[in-house]
């Protein structure tokens, strides 16, 4: 009896549908179950720092995530567009998983950075990024990312200066950075344009086929 029950049931659910429709297997996901829109969406959804920061409107991943793109142009003028597509859409596997903050997942252990590496390559391969991020880019969107960070940490989360310049390092000479957190609907709107702009100059498909390069 026991046997046949056990049997009888299902496999736990481990997708998750989107609002285009997409089903995406979290376990296993398809790059074509993917959509640039579900990720801006989600990514203006989900705000930095678990929402502890001033302002009317939390400072979502989807605004994180232009920034960091722009201050990795600032390190290196010269980047190939790809990358700088790449740097856009780095923290993109969390409009399915969240942003966790860093001293948690690290407490999460291995498992938890298998499952967003593979969500990672699945988004690369979507948007005709290489699969594999070169370390050097790595490098490159990682200091980007700590750039912002310092300025999310003393202008919106409470860190003093100090504090901050000890966690996450001092930012790149010559940027400078004054944040005023966006609304979702603008977050995804912003989002969803610098994908237009970086796809297209990468050579790859976009939403809006019009869109022209621009980097400023």
């Amino acid at each position: 009896m026991r046997k046949g029950l056990r049997a009888s049931r299902k496999e736990p659910r481990a997708w998750q549908r989107m609002l285009s429709g997409r089903r995406l297997d979290l376990l296993d996901p398809s790059p074509m179950d993917i959509e640039i829109e579900d990720i801006a969406h989600g990514l203006a959804r989900v705000a930095r720092w678990n929402g502890q920061t001033v302002g009317e409107h939390a400072f979502s991943v989807a605004q994180h995530s232009v920034v960091v793109e722009e201050i990795c142009a600032h390190l290196r003028p010269d980047l190939d567009p790809k990358w700088r597509l790449a740097a856009l859409l780095h923290d993109a596997s969390e409009y399915v998983i969240g942003d966790m903050i860093s001293p948690f997942k690290a407490a999460l252990g291995v498992d938890y950075r298998k499952f967003e590496d593979r969500l990672e390559t699945a988004i690369h391969v979507r948007f005709g990024i290489p699969a594999k991020t070169p370390a050097d880019i790595k490098k490159l969107i990682k200091q980007a990312d700590r750039a912002c960070a310092f300025f999310e940490a003393t202008q919106l989360a409470g860190f003093a200066h100090a504090e901050a310049l000890e966690i996450f390092g001092p930012p790149p000479p010559g940027y400078d950075l004054t944040i005023d957190p966006q609304a979702p609907a603008q977050a995804q709107t912003r989002y969803i344009q610098r994908y237009n702009v970086l796809s297209e100059a990468a050579g790859f498909a976009t939403t809006h086929p019009d869109a022209a390069f621009d980097t400023e």
